[in-house]
């Protein structure tokens, strides 16, 4: 128990640079596995948390910009395209490669010498790439809810005289995500396991610092053993998964708090008589 403890504290944060640099090169202990597969599920956290939020907004933006005019409706298109019709990988491979040419010294705009070495890094450059790809995927979810709203209740604003962003605000954007929710809770979980491809791109771990995956991977090829470490992950991966379940049907109970029978909490009742 005390070892194991030892282990928790020397590699339970490595992750992020924290405790023992140099990785356990034998023994390999049953709690060196989850310590260190835990630690690194901190950056699949860190990559699918920031990903769902900046998506969220530049995806709510894509799915309007959808419904405006050419200038706003093409480009919007096009971005949805291409991020929804290339593999997040190639992506993660091509975003590197063009990041990585920027000059290191700086660019200079207006007088001012702006850094780029750190956009090649993957806690930037990755992020950035989780977040275009996530908005593509969310924008078009939103948009196909936007395009089925109930018109009762459009006519029904309409009758209060509301128009514009009090429109937007109060009947328009609520009522969408309502009916999206279920599908973009879908695309979190989908995002949430996309992560663990940062590391096994173009991104390198710096310092070994890598995600859950990264250290699975480690564990496998050190004892010739897969059948301990994925198992490990895959279970971590798991309760961050009934978490965000958790997370978004707290959100989607609140979205249809209006509707009768909507917020009652499902129990589960066998049926052992019939």
């Amino acid at each position: 128990m005390s070892q194991c403890l030892q282990t928790l504290q020397d590699y339970g944060l490595r992750a992020i640079g924290i405790g023992e640099r140099l990785l356990p090169r034998e023994g390999f202990t049953l709690c060196e596995h989850f310590t260190l597969i835990g630690s690194g599920l901190i950056w699949n956290v860190y990559f699918g948390a920031l990903a769902l939020f900046f998506g969220f907004f530049l995806a709510n933006a894509l799915a309007m910009a959808r419904l405006g005019g050419p200038w706003l409706r093409k480009p919007a298109e096009l971005f949805i395209f291409v991020f929804r019709g290339s593999p997040l990988f190639i992506q993660f491979f091509v975003a590197y490669e063009a990041l990585v040419q920027l000059p290191r010294a700086g660019i200079d705009i207006f007088g001012l010498t702006v850094e780029t070495a750190w956009i090649t890094r993957a806690w930037a450059g990755a992020l950035l790439v989780l977040v275009l790809n996530t908005a593509a995927y969310s924008a078009e979810i939103f948009y196909g809810a936007l395009r089925n709203l109930p018109k009762g209740e459009l006519e029904a604003a309409d009758a209060y005289g509301m128009a514009g962003w009090t429109r937007y605000r109060r009947v328009v954007w609520p009522n969408a995500m309502r009916l999206a929710w279920p599908a973009y809770t879908n695309e979190a979980i989908f995002l949430f396991h996309a992560t663990t491809l940062v590391f096994f791109s173009s991104f390198p771990a710096f310092r070994q610092q890598g995600d859950a995956l990264y250290y699975a991977s480690f564990f496998a090829e050190k004892t010739f053993n897969p059948f301990v470490a994925y198992p490990i992950a895959a279970m971590y991966f798991i309760l961050v998964t009934l978490c965000l379940i958790g997370l978004f049907g707290v959100v989607n109970r609140r979205l249809n708090r209006h509707v009768p029978g909507a917020a009652k909490r499902i129990r589960y009742r066998p049926n052992l008589f019939r």
